[in-house]
């Protein structure tokens, strides 16, 4: 799944594909490179810079993108990032074939209502609390984060099953970065293999999340890793997650992923 934030604030690339002729080329881009979905988000979820905006507004910047690479590849899979049930339901109506909602149907009422007559796919993500919250969380410890995001997919799969959605229909997201401040993501990633049990198709987005560059901080002088220089920490966590049971990955960089993915279902064919 490659990344296309049409956004003026996204943490990684926020102001970069804000012309839809410009966003579409590069969701043509990653297709050829080898992405299998493109995620087409209206609006950033940065930690600690969040800014809302209107469902009126994220739909004038996402519909259009939607419009101009179906234009030019009719055929594409195309996913809506969005947790409001108006913007799923235009861009599934312009073409969009997956609602991919950070919140899991908890922030609108009407999302899993709106999914269930779309009869589109569904990505639910696991969110500790809200961005402008992240920061004052109280701390996990190691042993207390897995079961946490287990426990909470759980309830998240069982509320989507008994609003409607069918099973095949839904594809669940620990949530890297979502509530889990920086070291914390480890413990996830070292123990994702246990979600296998909940039975669902797992998707994982660790592409340069901070937890990364915070990691790195020893080779960049005691400071986070910038964005840019996150590349190959997001490959090391891309393979972890896929021997992990990882079944989709949500990358910036399609490329390297791709060839990362292939090393890695090499290593599980293996087994």
């Amino acid at each position: 799944m490659g990344v296309l934030n049409v956004t003026p604030d996204s943490f990684s690339d926020g102001g970069r594909f804000l012309y839809p002729a410009t966003a579409a080329a590069d969701a043509l881009r990653m297709l050829e490179q080898g992405a299998d979905i493109i995620d087409i988000g209206g609006e950033s979820t940065r930690p600690g810079k969040h800014a809302e905006v209107t469902a009126e507004e994220e739909q004038g910047r996402v519909l259009p993108v939607i419009n101009e690479i179906l234009k030019s590849k009719p055929d594409a899979l195309l996913s809506i990032d969005t947790y409001k049930a108006s913007t799923a339901a235009a861009a599934v109506h312009a073409g969009a074939e997956i609602v991919n909602d950070v919140s899991a149907f908890a922030w609108d009422s009407e999302m899993a209502q709106t999914c269930k007559a779309l009869g589109c796919g569904v990505v639910l993500m696991h969110t500790r609390g809200r961005p402008a919250e992240w920061k004052i969380l109280p701390p996990l410890a190691n042993d207390e984060v897995l079961p946490l995001v287990k426990a909470g997919l759980g309830r998240i799969l069982e509320g989507a099953l008994a609003a409607g959605i069918e099973q095949d229909q839904i594809v669940l997201d620990p949530g890297y970065g979502f509530g889990k401040s920086l070291d914390e993501n480890y413990p996830l990633l070292a123990h994702q293999d246990e979600l296998r049990e909940l039975g669902q198709p797992i998707l994982v987005g660790p592409s340069r999340k901070s937890f990364l560059g915070r990691t790195l901080a020893p080779l960049y002088g005691g400071v986070s890793a910038p964005v840019t220089e996150r590349a190959h920490a997001t490959i090391a966590a891309t393979v972890a997650a896929i021997l992990g049971g990882a079944h989709v990955i949500r990358v910036h960089d399609v490329r390297p992923a791709v060839e990362a993915v292939a090393i890695a279902d090499a290593i599980l064919a293996g087994v």
